[in-house]
């Protein structure tokens, strides 16, 4: 079994191995092969990263534009055809919306044929709005001020100076940043835009926490992969991945479960 790792924007794939080492050292038994690899753009590091880990760092797109996330996706196809194929995607935040942008659009244009990947791990994943929209889904003024506000939010909660002076409790409150959000309402919210929509329809694990200023932007990327095939897990946290026994051990049980709907186990 071989999953391709995508980590998120200002990260590299040596950090993104690192920060799944805890639940992946759980799947042992299993016969997988996690491939971590570098976006191809080097950038600045993501807010706070560089407390923890050496550079370099790197993006998969330079600005937020269609056309750098529609040559993400040539590149990640690429990478694909010379050296996969993978069973499965794991992606964190940035690299979430790479997975699922390039699996809406393989949904969309290419239905009748085999997807890029069996199965998808979404951790603080977020669902591509611009492309949604292009795709048939109505995205409200609300829901786009709303996704902006809580990528300016995250910067400020994750930033160094932050985790310097309040480490984990700079995550406090509820999700979206202090604001109490009901994660159904949010999935149904999104479901409701794209109804009779392309959706992801591969089985999917979405991981998000309820103080992350992007939890929103996780449920909704739940919401437009097919639900009877889907799995969520709120790991009570911020915008990482923690590393306790318990949510470990959750993170591990949903690969697992993933693998085997996708027929991959």
């Amino acid at each position: 079994m071989r999953i391709l790792c995508l980590h998120g924007r200002g990260t590299s794939a040596q950090i993104f191995k690192s920060q799944t080492t805890s639940f992946r050292s759980r799947l042992n038994d299993l016969p997988i092969t996690f491939d971590f690899i570098d976006a191809p753009y080097p950038t600045t590091p993501a807010s706070g990263i560089d407390l923890f880990y050496e550079p370099p760092y790197y993006t998969f797109w330079p600005d937020d534009s269609p056309t750098s996330h529609q040559n993400a996706r040539t590149w990640l196809l690429n990478h694909i055809a010379k050296n996969g194929p993978y069973d499965a995607v794991l992606g964190f935040s940035q690299g979430c919306s790479l997975a699922a942008l390039t699996l809406l659009l393989h949904a969309h244009e290419s239905p009748l044929t085999p997807p890029p990947f069996k199965a998808a791990i979404f951790i603080c994943g977020g669902a591509p709005l611009p492309l949604l929209e292009e795709l048939g889904y109505t995205i409200t003024p609300e829901m786009r001020s709303r996704d902006t506000e809580s990528r300016k939010k995250l910067s400020i909660q994750a930033d160094s100076a932050a985790i310097l002076a309040k480490g984990a409790e700079r995550w406090g409150g509820g999700g979206d940043a202090g604001e109490v959000v009901d994660e159904e309402s949010v999935r149904r919210e999104i479901e409701r835009c794209g109804i009779g929509k392309v959706k992801i329809g591969v089985p999917t694990v979405h991981v998000y926490g309820r103080k992350d200023p992007r939890f929103v932007a996780g449920v909704q990327l739940s919401g437009v992969c097919e639900g009877s095939v889907r799995q969520c897990f709120d790991h009570g946290g911020g915008h990482d991945i923690p590393r306790s026994s318990a949510v470990s051990e959750r993170l591990a049980e949903l690969v697992r479960w993933v693998l085997e709907e996708g027929g991959v186990a």
